[in-house]
């Protein structure tokens, strides 16, 4: 997937407290606690809602991540609203961080895209607020919290993606990333007690060594293996180090990898994607809209328009697998040419219960550092 220039959009403009009326802007309705669409009296008086607040906050949502690119250029098209994006980079934790140290301020972010285990937390902590889309029944049981606090929204399989004409053998399992031909050379998406995707690679990991969604420890140690042999790169992999040969092999989600091998094809970049068969782990990222969001309505619409079947598409093209994917090529509005695209994986995946996940976060988050210190 080929990066897209978002020339229509700017960063999140300084400000203190939001200057609108949430209330008077909605007419009459109270955005900030609607729970659906219902409360505004429709779809179209939440789109007139949105369009009187005329802004929407996003954060960490790179462009060609997912294909959020085109996603935010055509909400802001179909709905005249100028999408401020801020810290495109930035990582889930970042994500609650601004929710908390923005609070009351007009460029808080209004709705947040974060990994299942900081959506949980988050949840916990009361900073979301409970809303309900109209597919909310589409959304299966245990891929959404009961009130409306966060939702699944779009996942992938953790993979390895590796430049062909830098690395003469391909790794094809975690087995393999310890292998000494590899010094140097294996990177992750981030730091995985910030990021959703390193999380994810480490769970993976655990699951290759005989480990289990209860029993993420495994995934630590084979970390440390592999930063004592010298494999473990600690540079965080992004499309610029891929480009530039700095990460050669990377730890990442399924869409991302593939999104690669599209974009650097034209660039002297040959890169393969294998999903390891010795840790195939599956997730999904969740939507949630900040309790005080600046612009209540525009979040509002905003995840409207993600879970239709135009918002699900445009992650479909993204190589993400979205959340309501099954039930839309049940009713045939799922587009089948992205579907034969997607990173092909034998298996139905299983996913980790909430608890599994707060379990693993808190493993993590007491033993990372020691286990890829020095």
């Amino acid at each position: 997937m080929a990066a897209l220039t978002l020339a229509t959009l700017t960063a999140a403009a300084c400000g203190s407290a939001p200057k609108s009326d949430t209330t008077s802007a909605s007419g009459g309705v109270n955005a900030a606690t609607a729970t659906s669409v219902q409360d505004f009296g429709g779809l179209d008086k939440l789109v007139e809602a949105a369009k009187k607040e005329g802004q929407l906050n996003v954060i960490t949502l790179p462009p060609d991540w997912a294909n959020y690119g085109e996603i935010i250029q055509t909400f802001s098209t179909k709905y005249g609203i100028k999408v401020n994006s801020d810290n495109p980079d930035g990582s889930s934790q970042d994500e609650i961080n601004a929710v908390k140290t923005l609070k009351g301020q007009d460029r808080a972010p209004d709705v947040l895209d974060l990994g299942a285990a900081f959506a949980l937390s988050g949840a916990q902590e009361g900073l979301f607020a409970n809303y309900k889309v109209q597919s909310w029944d589409k959304i299966p049981d245990g891929q959404k919290d009961a009130n409306g606090a966060w939702f699944y929204d779009y996942g992938g399989y953790i993979s390895i993606g590796c430049d062909a004409k830098k690395v003469t053998n391909c790794p094809t399992t975690f087995a393999d990333l310890l292998k000494p031909e590899y010094k140097g050379k294996v990177a992750m998406n981030g730091d995985p007690t910030k990021s959703g995707s390193a999380f994810a690679g480490v769970y993976a990991a655990a699951l290759a060594n005989q480990g289990s969604f209860d029993d993420i420890q495994p995934g630590l140690d084979f970390f440390k293996k592999l930063k004592q042999s010298g494999n473990y790169n600690p540079v965080e992999s992004t499309p610029a180090t891929v480009e530039k040969g700095e990460t050669p092999i990377s730890i990442d989600w399924d869409y991302l990898n593939a999104s690669y091998s599209k974009e650097f094809a034209s660039k002297g970049v040959d890169w393969k994607i294998a999903i390891p068969t010795d840790g195939k782990y599956a997730s999904y990222y969740s939507q949630a809209i900040n309790k005080t969001a600046p612009h209540p309505a525009a979040a509002r619409l905003w995840e409207e328009f993600l879970y239709s079947a135009e918002g699900q598409n445009l992650w479909l093209k993204g190589y993400a697998r979205p959340v309501l994917l099954p039930a839309m090529q049940a009713d045939g509005s799922a587009d089948a040419s992205l579907v034969s695209a997607l990173p092909q994986v034998d298996g139905t995946p299983t996913f980790p219960t909430p608890e599994q996940v707060d379990k693993a976060k808190a493993t993590l988050a007491s033993g990372w550092g020691a286990a890829v210190a020095g």
